[in-house]
């Protein structure tokens, strides 16, 4: 996992530098980037008494202030372009035990282990820029 403090966003290669986000031919998306909230890391963190730092989850994106929808078909707006779809759950993997046995079971209440989604527009963000739901 690599922290940028920038990037580049698209339909069609996901997050820039992150070959999960490349959309095949004939496929949707569904699953090609994830965010997490900062208040449900810090709850699973709570539950398993541990201090972790969020990539641990392995998200592309962590949002802070903001709760995220809990359904698909959301649109999430990321600085002045970017667009995301909701499309499901980001359920917790066995890896998540693998780093810390029981963060599997901390992350999957009240979908803490985050969001995925498909991106509907590009765009260039940063670190520190809005985040809304637009609809």
């Amino acid at each position: 996992m690599e922290c940028l403090e920038q990037t580049f966003v698209s339909r069609d290669r996901g997050v820039d530098g992150d070959c999960r986000g490349i959309v095949a031919p004939g496929k949707t998306g569904r699953r090609q980037i994830s965010l997490i909230e900062a208040e449900s890391w810090a709850a699973a963190l709570v539950q398993i008494n541990r201090d972790l730092p969020w990539q641990a989850r392995r998200a592309n994106l962590l949002v802070e202030g903001l709760r995220l929808p809990r359904e698909a078909g959301r649109i999430i707006a990321i600085g002045a372009s970017l667009r995301i779809e909701t499309t499901c759950e980001c359920d917790p993997c066995a890896r998540m035990d693998a780093i810390v046995p029981g963060l599997k079971a901390a992350l999957l209440p009240d979908w803490r282990g985050g969001i995925l989604g498909r991106v509907i527009a590009d765009g260039d963000i940063a670190l520190g820029d809005e985040v809304r739901i637009e609809a």
